[in-house]
């Protein structure tokens, strides 16, 4: 088993990113929110993309739809889907990517 440490780095303001574990085939990330109104800007990607709620509270926007989700709440992210986010109460997202982003390495 061979385990690698990944720094922390600044995403968004008030969004910090670390790669938690990677592949080429898989990558899993945590996003931490510090305050109310942090956002995840709107983008899209190639990578098929699975969120998972740690902690906090989030409105999300993908493609025209909104919803909020809380602890214990996740989802799937199809690729190229336009998404994003805001921080209704601060806490983590841990998100998965297929195949792995490699922007992030």
């Amino acid at each position: 088993m061979f385990v690698k440490s990944f720094p922390t780095v600044n995403a968004d303001p008030g969004v910090t990113r670390q790669v938690l574990a990677d592949s080429p085939d898989l990558m899993v990330v945590a996003f931490r929110f510090g305050h109310e109104g942090a956002q995840g800007k709107l983008h899209n990607h190639p990578h098929v993309q699975s969120t998972y709620v740690e902690s906090g509270r989030f409105r999300f926007t993908i493609a025209d739809a909104d919803f909020e989700v809380g602890p214990g709440d996740s989802f799937v992210i199809p690729s190229e889907a336009i998404h994003g986010c805001l921080c209704l109460e601060p806490g983590t997202l841990i998100d998965t990517f297929t195949p792995r982003r490699d922007d992030f390495l």
